[in-house]
């Protein structure tokens, strides 16, 4: 899946690109996440981005969706009440802040079959992650407050690096680790991860934008701009639909398209032949 220049017909029309958005998004919505784990996949697969770029224009999308569903998120959770938890988003964001940058280093730094793999391989980590916040009671740790706070730094460290990595918000990592080591209420705990997400996301965007491989937002500016209204109207539409599948039904058939993307882009990786990633990623 090069990026050598030229629009694929039929895959780049408005319709065919709107829909591809929705449909992750509405897939997201139904478990309360915004869905940039499955489109990461689209991106490389059905539209033909390189996998950097892919990642660069999978993190300008999910930076769209995290401010649209603030304000939902801020109705459903006032912040008043997000205020009296403000020490886990700033515990979280000590790390995540960080594994942002250092996260978004990494992946412009990677050769390109190295990044396909680091990318399978982290479907499979949300893959995993989706399953076990979902079939398990999620109940607080007890640590003492300085093994908490070393505790939630790491977390966020590693929650910024895959974040970064993969170009999504990393709700599906942070909500359950708010829970786990804070004893937070999910609902409330949805909100704060949208609070840690946006800088986290804001300092690897700003990391990308230093690689020219960040040319690939300006090439495709209006792929970008229908793509995310796509998932921003998904979003909205599945979280209309929360609750209509089972989750004994919904999880497991999510889990299982996650790992057959990481799969999918395990066999993306070519034999190294050197050189870091570059491209452009508009679809050849």
């Amino acid at each position: 899946m090069g990026a050598s220049g030229g629009e694929p017909g039929g895959l780049r029309s408005s319709p065919v690109v709107f829909a591809a958005g929705a449909a992750v998004g509405t897939l997201g919505g139904m478990i309360g996440l915004g869905g940039a784990e499955f489109r990461l996949p689209l991106l490389i697969g059905l539209f033909g981005f390189a996998a950097l770029a892919a990642v660069i224009v999978n993190k300008a999308m999910s930076l769209v969706v995290v401010v649209a569903a603030l304000p939902a998120r801020l109705a459903a959770v006032p912040l008043a009440e997000l205020g009296a938890h403000w020490t886990v988003a700033v515990n979280l964001l000590a790390g995540s802040l960080l594994g942002a940058w250092a996260g978004a280093s990494w992946a412009v730094r990677m050769r390109t079959a190295t990044l396909y793999r680091v990318l399978a391989g982290l479907l499979v980590l949300m893959a995993a992650a989706l399953v076990l916040t979902h079939v398990t009671v999620l109940g607080a740790m007890a640590l003492p407050g300085p093994v908490r706070a070393v505790a939630g730094i790491a977390a966020g460290f590693g929650i910024g690096v895959v974040a970064a990595i993969m170009g999504v918000a990393g709700g599906e990592l942070l909500i359950p680790t708010i829970v786990l080591l804070y004893a937070v209420e999910i609902k409330v705990a949805g909100s704060l991860s949208l609070l840690v997400s946006l800088p986290t996301m804001l300092v690897a965007f700003a990391r990308y934008s230093r690689d020219r491989s960040f040319a690939v937002l300006g090439a495709n500016l209006r792929f970008t701009a229908i793509m995310a209204a796509g998932s921003v109207a998904g979003a909205l539409l599945g979280g209309l639909l929360l609750g209509v599948l089972p989750d004994a039904v919904l999880i497991p058939g999510l889990a299982a398209i996650l790992l057959v993307s990481a799969v999918k882009l395990a066999r993306q990786a070519v034999p190294e032949s050197g050189g870091k990633i570059t491209g452009s990623g508009t679809a050849g």
